[in-house]
């Protein structure tokens, strides 16, 4: 009968975790980054254009957004751990033996091709020495480890079978992420004593550390809701107490899981699994959309008859830089003089050599408080209109002006909206933009008494100064 004996656990050394955790936080980060970026949310309907290679039907509608999915699912697992990992590294014993373990998932779907992941696992972890001098390596037989880890992880679809399926068949993907797992070691000495790991009131002590699980699986699609996951998983712990032997130069602990599993992903028939949903495929398939084809041909329609209006307002048939669609004088000779109505100007609004007639560049007067121009503005306008078509060099400042009544701010305001008002009309009538200056000059540089209202009548002005 062997004997047993507690070893207390007070003096266990103090791990450093800040290395560890950046590494963590680092590595979590990147791979949700990597998914967030591959991520596609958009999807096409179901086309029957039978030029298309792709197969499987779905509802999902072009850019419909995540809510149009199932995205929660939950799954178990089952399968069997070593103490041991796939890429190597050192061991505390000469031999492991694989042993069992099971587990349970809760994941949400946040992209086509990313997921958040909860993973609860638990089983048993065991060694020995039976290779080692005498049976056993410092002073140990063997150990025997119960250990139970929760973790959050992000898992990427990095691959599938066939893009051109409209729904993937089967999913390859990676996981890593982050968690706590504690454990109580159990060990058999050399002598053949065992080792318990307690607490000084006799209970089991349960070792708690940071774990790192990185991963790799295959998803295989059983139905929309269900599906059979086959994957590998490394956990690297933060201690070296997994085994029950804490080795005096720096060491690490770790373990592998190897699980099967089922997997069933909640929410309505109607709605398509997000898992599932290959973006490639859908965006293929947008090619061969008969009614989105028809569309794209109706806009081409549409754009064609805004360019063929756009091409009617700029026409001017006759010259007079005065469109078609607004000269109510169509055909005037080459060189004729027009207002911003395309008419010919009346001889005597006209001085020999093209030169504007004595009442172009007079002051612009408006009504009180208002930046409405006159109807007996008009004359003015269209010879100065003339002059600056005819004079291509020549360059305008539009001075506005307003009476005293009411704040300064309020007559700045109002003066400028009255230059801008005479420039509108020029500009309309044919001459360029660029070419027409405006300045707001308020109730400054009065022409006329304010005190009295025929001063103030003058005052509500524009002036031209020429340039």
């Amino acid at each position: 009968m062997k004997k047993k004996s507690q070893l207390n656990l007070f003096n266990l050394k103090t791990m450093n975790y800040s290395t560890l955790k950046k590494t963590v936080a680092l590595s979590v980060a990147s791979l949700m980054a990597v998914g967030m970026v591959q991520a596609q949310t958009s999807t096409t309907t179901t086309t029957t254009d039978t030029t298309t290679k792709t197969s499987g039907t779905t509802t999902a509608k072009v850019f419909g957004g995540r809510g149009q999915y199932n995205t929660w699912s939950f799954g178990i697992n089952g399968g069997v751990t070593a103490p041991v990992v796939a890429t190597g590294g050192s061991n505390d014993y000469t031999n492991w033996k694989t042993s069992y373990g099971y587990g349970a998932t809760l994941r949400w779907q946040v992209a086509h091709s990313f997921g958040i992941q909860g993973n609860f696992n638990g089983g048993k972890l065991e060694g020995n020495n039976k290779d080692a001098l005498n049976g056993f390596r410092d002073d140990r037989q063997s150990f025997s480890t119960k250990f139970y880890s929760g973790t959050i992880t992000g898992v990427v679809n990095v691959a599938t079978i066939d893009y051109l399926r409209r729904k993937n068949a089967i999913n390859f993907f990676v996981t890593a992420g982050a968690g706590l797992v504690w454990y109580n070691p159990t060990m058999v000495l050399g002598n053949g004593t065992d080792f318990v790991y307690s607490n000084a009131d006799g209970s089991k002590h349960y070792v708690k550390s940071l774990v790192i699980p990185v991963g790799v699986g295959v998803k295989f699609r059983l139905a929309d809701a269900w599906a059979l996951n086959l994957g590998y998983t490394e956990n690297f712990t933060d201690d070296d107490i997994l085994d029950g032997l804490n080795r005096g130069y720096p060491s690490k602990d770790k373990y592998s899981y190897g699980y099967a599993g089922l997997e069933y992903t909640f929410g309505p028939k109607s709605k398509a699994n997000l898992d599932w949903v290959n973006p490639v495929a859908m965006m293929y398939d947008e090619l061969y959309d008969a009614a989105l084809r028809q569309e794209v041909e109706a806009l081409k329609g549409r754009v064609t008859n805004v360019e063929n209006a756009v091409n009617d307002l700029k026409k001017d048939s006759d010259g007079d830089g005065v469109s078609d669609q607004f000269d109510k004088c169509p055909n005037t000779p080459a060189g004729t003089v027009v207002d911003g109505s395309g008419c010919p100007l009346k001889k005597d609004t006209v001085m020999v050599g093209g030169a504007a007639a004595p009442a172009a560049y007079t002051n612009i007067q408006f009504d009180f408080d208002s930046s409405v121009l006159r109807t007996s503005s008009y004359p003015t306008l269209d010879a100065v209109s003339a002059d600056l078509r005819a004079n291509t060099a020549k360059s305008l400042e539009l001075d506005g002006f307003a009476s005293s009544e009411g704040t300064a701010a309020h007559n700045m305001h109002l003066s400028k909206d009255r230059a801008n008002s005479v420039k509108t009309y020029l500009v309309n009538s044919g001459v360029e933009a660029r070419r027409v200056k405006v300045k707001g000059l308020g109730e400054t540089r009065p022409i006329a008494d304010n005190s009295t209202e025929e001063g103030r009548v003058q005052n509500r002005r524009v002036e031209f100064v020429q340039k």
